[in-house]
């Protein structure tokens, strides 16, 4: 008797890949076993087909549920229903595409712009004016915002890679050294800063790392597929940094004077951190991070509305950037 789901006569890989593609469409997920068990042949020949499928630019992936790797294509257009929006939902999309300035405009830009199109076209044209007029700016001029002009289609490759789970081979470049060659894992993007970051496993150095998408000086998507570490956590990578840059945590205690108290007060920095109110209207907050020179850049962004009192080494450190500073300013500026 054949085995359920293959087909009578002569099973070509041709016929066995359509037969693979209907069986992932047809189910709400599918894994190893099941697809062995349907189309009669061997684990190593199933893998070498979804390797195919995959090759033939089908959306795979793959995840692990109860145990088990499941494979799905992750759109299903037919499967989607109509998608429906309440007005607020509508005001909280249109205040998230005002923060789009941040992200390059290829490919993302026209893509948010079609997005939006698809939305206004089925409102009055009243709601739309209204709609964009009270959640339109975004005003990220503290930190300015990337230039990657010239890096659509770098950025194009980067997110098919991120797609399609495929390994990278990227040239990249710090601080005006020579471009360094790293295979890397893409794992996800983080916005941050006014640009774009890549997180992802890289196997030179054994380690996730970070990589300022606009300092990727060249870029190679593989054939390689990756599967995703099962205790991936995204936000733990960031878990103890100040920002972006992860050291030696450190215990930090700042004095904030009464002029930036309330700004200060009404803001969370840190998780757990403690605020203790002074006499004379000013604070103390205290909070243990990582990232020294981003402690650095945030305490002097105050002024001398603010006192960094520990750690002791930090304290040094900014006492020596200070005298740096001075040295500056003595000096007559040139013309």
């Amino acid at each position: 008797m054949p085995t359920r789901g293959k087909p009578a006569g002569h099973y070509t890989q041709a016929a066995r890949l359509h037969n693979v593609i209907r069986l992932i469409e047809s189910r709400q997920g599918i894994t190893l076993d099941e697809l062995v068990e349907e189309t009669g042949v061997d684990r190593r020949t199933v893998h070498r087909d979804l390797a195919a499928v995959l090759e033939a630019g089908y959306p795979l992936f793959s995840q692990w549920e109860a145990g088990k790797k499941v494979y799905r294509f992750l759109t299903r257009s037919r499967q989607i229903p109509p998608i429906t929006f309440t007005l607020d939902e509508l005001v909280s999309l249109h205040l998230l595409r005002s923060l789009a300035p941040l992200l390059p405009a290829a490919p993302f830009g026209a893509e948010i712009d079609a997005l939006f199109a698809k939305i206004h076209a089925a409102l009055p044209p009243r709601s739309v004016a209204h709609l964009e007029r009270i959640s339109r700016v975004a005003l990220p001029r503290l930190q300015g915002v990337r230039d990657y002009a010239g890096s659509a289609e770098l950025l194009t490759e980067l997110r098919r890679a991120l797609l399609y789970q495929y390994r990278l081979r990227l040239s990249y470049h710090r601080n005006g050294r020579q471009p360094t060659a790293y295979e890397v894992d893409p794992y996800t993007l983080v916005l941050a800063k006014g640009g774009l970051y890549l997180l992802g496993h890289a196997h030179n150095r054994n380690a996730i790392r970070l990589f300022a998408v606009e300092r990727i000086a060249a870029l190679t998507v593989t054939r390689q597929h990756f599967e995703l570490p099962d205790d991936f956590d995204p936000e733990a990578c960031f878990a103890d940094a100040f920002g972006l840059v992860r050291d030696q945590p450190m215990q930090v205690t700042v004095r904030f004077d009464r002029d930036v108290a309330q700004t200060v007060r009404e803001r969370i920095w840190r998780p757990g951190q403690l605020v203790t109110d002074q006499p004379d209207g000013g604070l103390l907050l205290s909070f243990e991070a990582s990232g020294a020179l981003e402690l650095l850049a945030w305490v002097l962004s105050y002024g001398s509305h603010a006192e960094l009192l520990e750690p002791p080494e930090l304290r040094r450190e900014l006492r020596r950037q200070l005298k740096g500073l001075r040295e500056i300013y003595r000096k007559k500026p040139k013309e």
